[in-house]
């Protein structure tokens, strides 16, 4: 069975998007970025909400062609292109950068690609993650929690029925206060 790992940036009052959608709090290290592209290469499949999905991919299957981008940029950039991907949405009819749409039950099919032999699956976007969040599918939790108040937005933990005990993993402090933590769901 497949590992799940929900992580993202997130702000110090647990947002991962102010109102509006506005991401402009994240201003991500050099060394944050190296983390989550060094995560890649571990994970056999991506999933992603289509808020999160129409947000990266625009940008980052072209960032090697920026050239304002970092080193750091550019090596997450083009690991993120190549990886395998899935996308659930009933809105968008089109992916592209090594990714499969799914439309329908997106609990369904997270529980049946869980059920596969493989490598661990990061999930992505807060809708999506609340919901396999509330079916007891997630098994880590991955946070780079930024020194700033939004007020507002994007959660990054859903509302639940059931509490979720866990058990931390890692932690360690990135540049710009910036504080990493990594949770297991405990058994």
């Amino acid at each position: 069975m497949r590992k799940l790992i929900y992580g993202m940036n997130l702000t110090l009052d647990g947002y991962i998007a102010a109102p509006g959608d506005d991401i402009g709090w994240s201003v991500p290290s050099d060394e944050l970025f190296q983390f989550w592209s060094d995560r890649l290469p571990a994970t056999d499949l991506s999933l992603y909400g289509r808020k999160l999905w129409q947000t990266m991919s625009p940008y980052w299957p072209t960032v090697d062609q920026r050239p304002d981008a970092t080193p750091a940029e550019v090596e997450f950039g083009c690991r993120w292109r190549d990886m395998s991907k899935v996308v659930f949405s009933s809105t968008i009819d089109k992916v592209d950068w090594n990714t499969r749409l799914v439309t329908g039950d997106a609990v369904a099919e997270i529980t049946r690609l869980k059920a596969e032999d493989g490598g661990p699956m990061d999930i992505g976007g807060a809708t999506l993650a609340g919901a396999a969040m509330r079916a007891g599918l997630i098994d880590e939790y991955v946070l780079a929690t930024a020194p700033v108040l939004v007020g507002g937005g994007t959660p990054f933990f859903t509302a639940l029925d059931n509490w979720v005990n866990l058990n931390l993993v890692e932690t360690r402090t990135l540049p710009g206060g910036v504080i990493l933590t990594r949770y297991e769901k405990r058994r």
